[in-house]
């Protein structure tokens, strides 16, 4: 009886409820909850709510209460959507301190958060008015079709009304037939997760029986696609009664008309089934290894750091061995029960870590990055939820699935700078957050690294995280040998060809004689960088970006590599009409081009942002290379992160001045760990690999230090500078972009921001002034730069930030102004 008066009170109480909106909110909004929806409330479920005029949006029930808002009154929400809450408590906790610590809305991190098909989209559909009689009302031609179409109780969308009437501009009959209460707009939400459907074929249960089977070949003696098709059947239908279709079309070669001939006949039944869009691994596959001593010592001490600090740093040579002490870890915590998050910087590395992971785990791992399409993303964002998914590999979205006990989460090649997210907001270091995310958890934190960043390493030093080192190659293969060629040397010498030097062709020659491969750095894709006129000196540049535009042979167009603009390539100059145009720089594409007329036969691939764009290109490209069907890999940055080739016996860096010399406190540090990253893909057998580096500056200390192998030495130098001019992690920074399409306007404004900022903050406060590139996307950009020392209190700080950006948009004149917050900008 009282627990009946509890449900009875539920129902009759006034609830409001906070929600998470996909917009850039500063506040959230409260909504009313009708009597009728009170037992669905849950926090962490969906629930559809008007905001604005006509609009409806999804959004996340934060918190429910029954206190009604001050400022406006609440409007009730439309439906709930959830049965049981998608997005559990803690990750809503972690959405509010990524809101609080990047300095974005919630509603930002949900949209970054929720896998798109959670984000119900809004249609305006066009319905027949239930009390319109044709009669009442003349109609056009095109009114007439319309109104035909809907019929009695049909709802057809604005798209197909389009499709409908043949003409784009339909809103003058929309209108005209709204007037003369024809028809009515409704505007519903429609889910766009559909589960993947399959069609099965299973065998009647009267055709089971022997007797009746000889009888049905007989029937079928004069119709041999059918028969060829029930014997395919029969073969097939040994393992499982339910034969997917196409299979059976492939095995038979009956043809679709054959099954659907004995489907009408009730011979076959077919069955639509829900399937996984996933790869499925239906045996589990262990393969036992043994850890060498080195790796032992190393796993050992891990597990003791883990009982002193929940964030221990694995600091361990390329080739040493790093993922099988994972695996090994993360056998320990699935014994537990646990899931365990394991983040990797680029979907390349993706492919062959699943490859290595499912041998082990088989189907307890999904995998998680933006490759993947809507529906594909629901599926493992439940499959997580529930718990099926014991491990998720992934890229940094991983970090917001719904983890149920999440036990560890290991951040493998951590110094990555893939693992920031730049554009759009939240701009969030998954490195970092995935820390917080695993106190909220309670779990335990493993980076890994054979070039550790500065802070992390910084911070093991400091004891604020354990460190294990693993200093000696898995196999005992020594480190690869370095041969540094000056590129002024070898030009002066006239030992060039092309972009090679006469030694790097040399010793290619000899590993391809050997059917050894290569691989091929460049940190630049694309054919020329620069078209430039001879004669007068024109650059081909960006409409709407401050940037030259790059040539790209295989389109035959010049790009932008940062809002995507292309136009045609040039023939003549748009200046003088001088035919004189040069080409100079040049990326991954020239580079092949030039490899093919000097080693004309051999298989070459490119593994870079253009070669890559479609789901599976970077899978077929690792994998040809991986099964030694290509001789010579040329690649961008993501050859450099985490690839395992055997065969590989030579690494060419192009140039390493394009990496040394570019405008940025952590050059240095990038330079070395890219370099000695790319240098541990060669040798990582039984072989020792040799990397050739070609450089301008020869004699550059990063050069020596990446030969030598001295990561201690990089560290010590570049400390020593950072702590010099105030550099992370002797400081913090938050970078503000000020953004108009007007350059004046944003002079004007960023200058007054800044002055604004410097009142409150003082000489922390640096800038404004013009970043490297001024103007993207039409937009004129100038940067201020906060460099917060240690001791000062960031969220002192970021209090006043946020209030002096409140102050200044609130004047008239600077209201059209953008303002974009990057914290921890690298």
């Amino acid at each position: 009886m009282e627990n009946e008066l509890e449900l009875d009170y539920r129902e009759q109480e006034t609830l409001f409820i906070e929600v998470i909106l996909p917009l850039a909110l500063q506040i959230n909004y409260t909504y009313r909850v009708p009597f009728e929806l009170n037992q669905q409330i849950e926090i962490g479920k969906r629930v559809i709510v008007q905001f604005g005029k006509n609009r409806m949006y999804t959004s996340i029930i934060k918190s429910v209460h029954n206190i009604a808002p001050e400022n406006y009154t609440a409007k009730y929400i439309i439906d709930v959507i959830d049965a049981v809450p998608i997005v559990p408590p803690i990750q809503l906790s972690f959405w509010k301190w990524i809101s609080k610590y990047y300095l974005c809305t919630e509603g930002e991190v949900m949209i970054a958060a929720l896998p798109s098909a959670f984000k119900l989209a809004s249609e305006t559909l066009v319905i027949r008015h239930p009390n319109f009689q044709l009669s009442d009302q003349v109609l056009s031609e095109k009114e007439q079709a319309l109104i035909n179409a809907l019929g009695s109780d049909k709802k057809i969308s604005i798209e197909e009304v389009s499709e409908l009437l043949g003409q784009k501009s339909i809103y003058p009959v929309i209108t005209s037939l709204l007037d003369k209460q024809a028809i009515l707009l409704s505007e519903e939400l429609h889910d766009k997760y559909k589960p993947l459907l399959k069609t099965y074929i299973k065998l009647e249960e009267f055709f089971l029986d022997i007797k009746n089977q000889e009888e049905l070949f007989k029937q079928l003696e004069r119709a041999p696609k059918q028969l060829d098709a029930l014997l395919s059947y029969l073969h097939l239908s040994k393992l499982n009664p339910f034969v997917a279709k196409q299979d059976l079309l492939e095995h038979s070669h009956a043809g679709d008309a054959a099954i659907s001939a004995l489907i009408k006949k009730e011979v076959f039944k077919a069955e639509r089934r829900k399937v996984s869009r996933l790869r499925a691994n239906d045996i589990e596959q262990f393969i036992n290894f043994e850890l060498s001593d080195a790796q032992q010592k190393a796993f050992d001490e891990l597990k003791k750091g883990f009982q002193k600090q929940e964030v221990q740093l694995l600091f361990g040579v390329t080739a040493s061995g790093k993922t099988q002490i994972y695996i090994k870890l993360i056998e320990e915590i699935l014994a537990q029960g646990k899931q365990v998050l394991f983040l990797v910087p680029e979907i390349a590395l993706t492919t062959q870590i699943v490859e290595r992971i499912s041998l082990f785990f088989g189907d307890k791992l999904g995998v998680y990055h933006s490759k993947f399409n809507d529906n594909e993303r629901v599926e493992i964002w439940n499959k997580v939820s529930t718990g099926e998914y014991k491990i998720i590999l992934g890229a940094r979205s991983s970090i917001f699935l719904p983890f149920t006990d999440l036990g560890l989460i290991i951040v493998d090649e951590e110094h990555e700078s893939s693992f920031k997210q730049y554009d759009p907001a939240p701009r969030y270091q998954a490195r970092d957050a995935s820390i917080f995310l695993a106190s909220l958890y309670k779990s335990k934190v493993l980076l890994g690294s054979a070039t550790p960043s500065l802070e992390s390493y910084y911070n093991a030093r400091n004891g604020k995280y354990g460190m294990v080192e693993l200093l000696e190659r898995y196999s005992g293969t020594p480190l690869p040998q370095h041969q540094i060629i000056s590129l002024a040397e070898a030009s002066q010498k006239k030992m060039m060809t092309a972009f090679f030097a006469q030694d790097l062709i040399d010793k290619m020659r000899e590993v391809l004689h050997k059917k050894q491969q290569i691989i091929l750095f460049q940190n630049r894709r694309g054919y020329t960088t620069i078209l430039i006129c001879g004669t007068c000196g024109f650059t081909s540049k960006c409409v709407q970006c401050d940037v030259s535009l790059t040539y790209h042979k295989s389109t035959g167009k010049l790009h932008c590599h940062y809002c995507g603009y292309h136009q045609n390539t040039l023939n003549a100059c748009p200046a003088c009409g001088s035919n004189n145009l040069l080409q100079k720089g040049f990326g991954t594409e020239r580079i092949e081009e030039e490899l093919e007329l000097i080693f004309p036969g051999i298989t070459i691939d490119r593994l870079d942002l253009d070669s890559t764009r479609t789901k599976n290109s970077m899978f077929q490209i690792i994998n040809d290379f991986q099964h030694k069907k290509t001789d010579v890999l040329i690649g961008t940055q993501m050859v450099a992160k985490g690839l395992d080739f055997d065969n590989v016996a030579l690494i060419g860096v192009i140039n390493a001045d394009t990496l040394m010399n570019f405008p940025d406190f952590r050059a240095f540090e990038r330079s070395f760990q890219l370099l000695t990253q790319v240098s541990g893909r060669a040798g990582r057998r039984d072989e020792q690999g040799e990397v050739i580096i070609q450089a301008y500056d020869a004699k550059h200390r990063i050069l020596k230090q990446v030969v030598e192998n001295d990561y201690e030495a990089m560290y010590n130098e570049e400390l020593a500078e950072r702590k010099a001019f105030n550099y992370p992690p002797f400081s913090r920074m938050i970078s503000i972009d000020v953004k108009s399409k007007d350059q004046v306007l944003l002079h004007n404004a960023a200058k007054h921001f800044a002055n604004q900022l410097k009142h409150h903050l003082g000489d922390i406060v640096l800038g404004p002034e013009q970043p490297l590139i001024s103007r993207i996307r039409s937009y004129y950009i100038e940067q201020i730069t906060l460099k917060v020392k240690r001791e000062i209190s960031i969220n002192t700080v970021k209090e006043i930030l946020m209030n002096c950006i409140k102050e200044f948009q609130s004047e008239k004149a600077f209201r059209a102004i953008k303002i974009q917050i990057d914290v921890d900008p690298y």
